[in-house]
């Protein structure tokens, strides 16, 4: 999600950042900083009592790692409706269902100790073996769209690797999230594990984050957010899993399944109304079928507005930035029905989404808009479509997606946009894994920093042992 920070906002974190870690409370002590489950008040104390975690968390081995996991996966199933409830009133964004939905999807598929095993090499020169080793204290950033899924997903991905954890939670959210550390913290402990291995700041501000970003003892940063956090955490020489904003197009060509492309569209696209930077954000359709997919995304249950009621739901919901659109705060997240009484309109809460005809430079397609309202665009062929759903992605190389039946198409498509998630004949949430689709899921895909759908490999480092002359006894 695009956040609206300022380069002057940024230059002043990076500024400020020598005054506000050096003193006292930076330097070790015998004794950690007390706080509440690992709730504090001060980002410096989080920080010390994570750091003396660790000290203690290097004396356990792999098999309790995945011990303490588990234990943070049955929180997330324990409380995932308090917390999905407390989600959505506190942040104003999404569907409570789904929100459920996502804390099952990271209790199940979340990314554990499995993905850590080591390998071998042997020759005639000798053995060596890679293994994966724990940066230390790894600083989060975590977001106001997926406050509690992306929490606990990350805890368990950071915690498999060995690491211990801080956060500065997203302002919005910092009371739902200090509880999910709580439970987290208590889970730990109940299962032998050590106190405070994941902490965060009670009260985070733009100063807590700077804090973390430059304190001597967070290792690594990880940070899923907008453009301006990102650019402000690389500010700091230190290496970052940075999980930026994504803009991702789905083209339709004249061959594809409208049937089960309309089918896939609305269920990806209207999930927690559309707040994942994974979905859908703009349709482009080959305008041989684009009266007919209208016809069907309508029957599937969206609304039809017409164009003059996409311009004035833009002018209410999008804002300009200099040259950049940004879905407004208000509107982040929203029912269809709650924009459609922007437009004086009365619909059903369960309208997935509303939907209309724009050109290809409207604001809604050149907007991450993340609410429930996606544009559709008529091009002329698949060559356009491809041009459009290019531009329209922006080069963040996020997530794309097309409806074809035309395997060379497919393949062109995928080289040009070159995404981290690229989906063929389904919704673009089937290509994070989990419940809908294959492989590893992550509630951070960091295209900026290159990791994409992130896993425990991306939060440890790499080192080598090596026994030269001996031990190749094949």
């Amino acid at each position: 999600m695009y956040v609206n920070i300022s380069e002057e906002e940024i230059q002043k974190i990076v500024q400020n950042v020598v005054q506000n870690v050096v003193g006292d409370k930076s330097v070790t002590t015998n004794q950690s900083p007390k706080g509440d489950w690992g709730v504090f008040d001060d980002m410096n104390d989080a920080i010390e009592a994570a750091s003396q975690a660790f000290l203690k968390y290097e004396e356990f081995d792999i098999q309790d790692r995945k011990r303490f996991v588990d234990a943070v996966r049955r929180v997330a199933m324990d409380f995932k409706e308090e917390f999905s409830r407390m989600a959505v009133e506190q942040t104003g964004m999404g569907r409570v269902e789904h929100k459920i939905t996502k804390h099952i999807n990271v209790a199940k598929y979340a990314s554990g100790v499995e993905f850590l095993q080591p390998s071998a090499h042997s020759g005639k020169f000798g053995l060596a073996i890679d293994e994966f080793s724990p940066w230390g204290v790894i600083g989060n950033i975590s977001p106001s769209t997926h406050p509690s899924p992306t929490m606990l997903e990350n805890i368990i991905s950071q915690l498999s690797g060995g690491n211990t954890i801080v956060f500065n939670p997203h302002p919005v959210a910092k009371r739902l999230n200090a509880l999910v550390i709580q439970r987290c913290n208590q889970y730990i402990v109940k299962e032998g594990g050590p106190e405070n291995l994941v902490t965060c700041v009670a009260e985070p501000t733009l100063e807590s984050a700077q804090v973390m970003f430059g304190h001597p003892k967070t290792k690594l940063l990880s940070v899923t957010g907008g453009p301006g956090v990102v650019e402000a955490a690389m500010k700091f020489s230190k290496p970052i899993v940075a999980a930026g904003p994504g803009n991702p197009p789905v083209l339709v060509d004249e061959t594809a399944d409208l049937q089960l492309a309309v089918k896939e569209i609305t269920e990806s696209a209207s999930f927690d109304n559309n707040i994942l930077c994974i979905a859908e954000k703009e349709i482009f359709v080959v305008d041989s079928v684009f009266n007919e997919f209208m016809r069907l995304f309508e029957k599937q249950g969206n609304k039809k507005l017409v164009g003059s009621q996409m311009d004035q739901l833009a002018q209410k919901a999008l804002e300009k930035n200099g040259k950049h659109y940004f879905i407004s705060r208000k509107h982040v997240g929203k029912n269809a029905n709650v924009l459609a009484r922007d437009l004086g309109m009365t619909i059903s809460e369960d309208v997935p989404m509303l939907f209309g005809e724009t050109d290809r430079d409207h604001p809604w397609v050149v907007a991450e808009q993340m609410t429930s309202c996606i544009p559709v665009v008529r091009v002329k062929n698949f060559e356009d479509g491809l041009e459009c759903s290019l531009k329209a992605e922006h080069g963040f190389e996020h997530t794309a997606s097309i409806f074809t039946q035309d395997l060379t198409r497919a393949t062109i498509f995928s080289k040009k946009l070159k995404t981290d998630v690229l989906v063929i004949n389904g919704g673009s949430l089937r290509g994070n894994g989990g419940m809908t689709g294959e492989g590893s899921f992550s509630h951070t895909i960091a295209s900026p920093t290159g990791q994409g759908i992130t896993n425990p490999r991306d939060f440890v480092r790499r080192r080598r042992i090596m026994t030269a002359h001996a031990l190749r006894f094949v």
